[in-house]
């Protein structure tokens, strides 16, 4: 059984920035730890392993130190090593919890791709929580953006978000990886999603992933889909369609696109480029 790993750079802007996730295509699943030990030994945030199941796909997902139930920049990236393997065309995903599905079209050296998430939803934050969150970033209240309040979204995966009224306060994010790691474990959050709101339909975030063992993602597409639905969920003026930059203020600027349906909790398709690393 082979366990090649493409290295694939998700929601690039161009030849540069995106997340870098490792794909692994196999004839028939690995074993558990074998994934875990390929997963820290690649080193990005994500590994996607895929091997073939009905007329899919079974996919499961590993960061350095465990599992994650979803995570959408490596499966934007397995769309682009699948397109590149198979031929462009859309691609029927089985995860732990949900079915998706993944499309690739290649374009030269690159190929964009597009992702249909997990049901979403969102709901309100404990106050206690919400406070714990702003003592772990050196933030208080005055500081987030009354227009979006703090929130936690799901798009496969619960993710806190936080908006912030300054591009600039964002822009000095900082935090304790152990710290951040213990308080996400405790609340079951996958990842904390600090965004500014440059217009209603343009974000820009930074992802901290403290419970993967990554201070911060480059591109997290799971978080993109989570807030597109909250967003929906709160009557936000989307338009439909989202634009998140994400990555900027790490040297690793990403651009994602979300559209946005109409139907309350229905998966939201989250798009990129994906280019080849190395």
């Amino acid at each position: 059984m082979t366990t090649d790993v493409d290295r694939i750079a998700a929601f690039s802007d161009g030849p540069q920035g995106g997340n870098p996730a490792g794909v692994v295509i196999a004839d028939r699943m690995p074993a558990e730890d074998e994934m875990q030990r390929i997963a820290a030994e690649v080193g990005y945030s994500e590994t996607a392993f895929a091997a073939p199941e009905g007329d899919g796909w079974r996919v499961r997902y590993f960061a350095p130190v465990g599992e994650v139930a979803f995570c959408g920049h490596a499966t934007i990236a397995l769309g682009a090593t699948l397109a590149g393997r198979f031929g462009d065309g859309t691609y029927a995903l089985q995860l732990n919890d949900a079915g998706i599905s993944v499309e690739g079209q290649r374009h030269g050296d690159r190929v964009h791709a597009a992702l249909i998430s997990p049901p979403t939803r969102s709901g309100v934050v404990d106050l206690e929580v919400l406070e714990a969150a702003l003592a772990l970033f050196g933030l208080d209240e005055s500081d987030l953006d009354p227009t979006l309040p703090a929130a936690v979204a799901n798009a496969g995966n619960d993710h806190l978000v936080l908006a912030l009224r300054d591009r600039a306060r964002l822009a000095t994010m900082e935090y304790d990886l152990n710290r951040g790691a213990a308080y996400m474990r405790l609340n079951g959050f996958t990842t904390i999603n600090l965004l500014w709101v440059e217009t209603p339909q343009r974000f820009h975030s930074r992802n901290a992933f403290a419970i993967g063992g990554v201070l911060e993602d480059p591109a997290t597409g799971a978080a993109a889909a989570a807030l597109a639905g909250y967003l929906r969920d709160i009557g936000w003026p989307h338009g439909g369609t989202i634009d998140i930059v994400q990555g900027e203020d790490m040297g690793a600027r990403s651009l994602l696109r979300v559209e946005i349906g109409d139907t309350p909790g229905q998966g939201v398709r989250v798009s990129g480029s994906a280019r080849q690393i190395g």
